[in-house]
């Protein structure tokens, strides 16, 4: 983990969450338009045209990452590619500084305080799942309100939008749903996020470690770059299907269930339906990644402690 390797270094876990929470929050900003396009993409079902007979299949709206971006700036504007950025650093705020920043103390319980070397695989994946889903279960109705938000496209004149801003989603999604409503989708969330912040973490941990062995390599910019890249695409692989439903839970009301969901998918869609979108999403993961590790190496560095004499 990010300044864990070579010399031990000493932060607290106040500066821990702190540095995560700005890490994350930055490299959301630079990426939610990736992200805007990604659930765009997860939400568009198959379309058959009405007609019967050979009809063939109407084409879909949206189609691969930078044609999905052109098309939400072009009917929406540019700033449509930004929706859900507020409860997004809402949700980076909560579930970033806890997944993170609860990282090393969470690996350190599971080795025992008095490990010596490096810390087995297993024990990282195990870590980063748990944060992960202490994280997510805390910080659910930010990603909620994200996803609708971002889920609303181009409405026709005069249609009023469904929510006027972030704190009217929360709002109004209590007030109409019931305050359990904003944790719809917790458990293909609590899934994904657990499964994702594992993926991501233990193999930026992993890759780091392995990196940091080999001749010529120190801890900079170019082994946390590689390592960053690579956290994205192991998270992106094992995570995509829960991600798709997940989006698809949080975006429409019809499913009655994660099960209900996933079954639906797979008999509407077909299996590769859980794969929608995987180039943006890795696009948009890669990049989160690079971005976070990159800025969180830099930001954390302001809160090491210096030894008392």
């Amino acid at each position: 983990m990010p300044g864990d390797h070579g010399s031990k270094v000493d932060i607290s876990f106040a500066g821990r969450f702190t540095a995560s929470a700005i890490a994350a929050c930055f490299a959301e900003i630079c990426t939610i338009p990736l992200d805007t396009a990604k659930v765009r993409l997860q939400l568009q079902k198959n379309v058959v045209a009405a007609a019967t007979g050979d009809a063939a299949p109407a084409l879909p709206k949206y189609r691969g990452l930078l044609g999905t971006a052109a098309t939400i700036a072009r009917e929406e504007g540019a700033a449509a590619l930004w929706k859900g950025i507020v409860p997004g650093l809402h949700r980076q705020c909560i579930y970033g500084g806890l997944r993170i920043g609860l990282y090393e103390p969470v690996k350190s319980f599971y080795v025992g305080q008095d490990h010596v070397g490096d810390v087995p695989l297993s024990k990282k994946i195990a870590a980063g799942f748990t944060t992960g889903a202490i994280a997510i279960a805390i910080a659910n109705p930010t990603d909620l309100v994200k996803v609708r938000l971002q889920a609303e496209g181009k409405l026709a004149p005069g249609v009023p939008r469904r929510y006027a801003g972030a704190m009217d989603a929360y709002a109004k999604i209590a007030r109409q749903e019931g305050v359990a409503a904003l944790w719809t989708g917790l458990g293909p969330n609590v899934a994904r996020n657990a499964i994702i912040n594992a993926a991501e973490l233990a193999s930026y941990d992993q890759v780091k470690q392995t990196i940091l062995k080999l001749p010529g390599f120190k801890d900079d910019v170019v082994t946390h770059l590689f390592a960053g890249l690579g956290a994205g695409f192991f998270a992106v692989c094992v995570g995509s299907p829960v991600d798709v439903v997940k989006s698809r839970m949080m975006g429409d009301s019809a499913y009655k269930s994660t099960l209900d969901c996933f079954v639906k998918t797979l008999k509407n869609d077909g299996p590769l339906a859980f794969y929608k979108g995987f180039l943006p999403n890795f696009a948009r993961l890669g990049s989160w990644n690079v971005i976070m590790f990159l800025t969180l190496e830099q930001v954390q560095k302001l809160f090491v402690r210096k030894p008392t004499s």
